[in-house]
């Protein structure tokens, strides 16, 4: 089984403003409400792709009976941990630029963080585990590294999709994969990457610390898979970006589907730049039919040196 832990869930709420203006009444041209959250994307898209997950994080208040009550109508299964305070409420705001406005989230106790804790000590060496999002400011910032730890003494194989202090901490654990964007993998070596040679070189220098498998997305010039048996690059398909939001998320979700199911390390990451980019190309999550419409157009090129 897949486990996918959000540790700082919302609801998102999208709104469409045309010619937004600070400090001045504005209008909304459409909106919609949508769970949030890394990991419950992950889970969402797994589940359009065929199969199965449980999310598990910390969800509160009348925002978290939202986002339960619409996982259920989409049969996706969960295990939150109920906190006192509501779960956050995430705008984003779409005019002529993107623009968001994140919640800080509820208080998490040490009880609560417990309970997580007794949640993974369940789990066994079959279960994939991926953690992603951002850590709450009520947690310690060895929170990652402390669930990492109880997941490898059972030797649970386990996902990061995180960024910044949150993803240098955890490398020294060798996740079995991390997916940082190429501005995420130039801060880990602080520098900036901008060719896919530059992500080539070093992403390897990761695999070499002991990373088992790294996929690099580089937007409309694809991504990278880099483990220490062989390196690709995938070409990005085309279309028009309608939405940033869970692109990345999807990436590992359609990798993982694959790679779950029986399918190669290459085959995998060819379905994970289709589910990455039919979310780009698509208002809210891929579909399956989306993926599968624009698989033929992720071309794999061999990477040497």
């Amino acid at each position: 089984m897949i486990y996918t832990i959000t540790l700082n869930p919302s609801v998102d709420y999208h709104v469409v403003v045309d010619d937004f203006q600070a400090g001045k009444l504005n209008r909304t041209k459409s909106d919609y409400k949508v769970p949030g959250g890394k990991g419950i994307n992950v889970s969402r898209v797994l589940k359009r792709l065929g199969v199965p997950s449980k999310a598990l994080g910390f969800i509160g208040g009348f925002t978290g009976v939202y986002i339960q009550e619409f996982l259920k109508k989409e049969q996706i299964q969960m295990e939150f941990i109920e906190v006192n305070q509501d779960t956050r409420i995430n705008i984003k705001l779409k005019s002529e630029e993107e623009t968001e406005i994140n919640g800080a989230g509820p208080n998490i106790t040490k009880e609560h963080l417990e309970e997580l804790f007794a949640l993974l000590s369940t789990l066994t060496s079959e279960d994939i585990v991926v953690f992603s999002g951002s850590i709450p400011s009520s947690l310690p910032s060895t929170i990652y590294v402390d669930l990492i730890k109880k997941c490898k003494d059972k030797g649970i194989r386990f996902v990061a999709d995180v960024s910044g202090d949150a993803l240098e901490s955890i490398l020294a654990e060798k996740p079995f994969l991390i997916k940082p964007n190429h501005h995420e993998l130039g801060e880990l070596f602080q520098t900036e990457i901008n060719t896919i040679q530059d992500a080539f070189m070093y992403g390897k220098k990761l695999v070499e610390k002991g990373i088992e498998n790294i996929i690099v997305s580089m937007a409309e010039k694809g991504a990278l898979f880099i483990n220490k048996d062989f390196a690709f690059q995938a070409s990005a398909p085309k279309g028009e970006l309608q939405n940033s939001i869970g692109a990345g998320d999807s990436l590992v979700a359609g990798f993982l589907s694959a790679y779950t199911t029986g399918k190669s390390l290459e085959e995998a990451f060819k379905i994970g730049v289709a589910s990455g980019s039919a979310t780009a190309f698509s208002q809210g999550l891929c579909t399956k039919d989306e993926v599968m419409g624009l698989l033929n157009q992720v071309k794999l090129q061999t990477l040497e040196g």
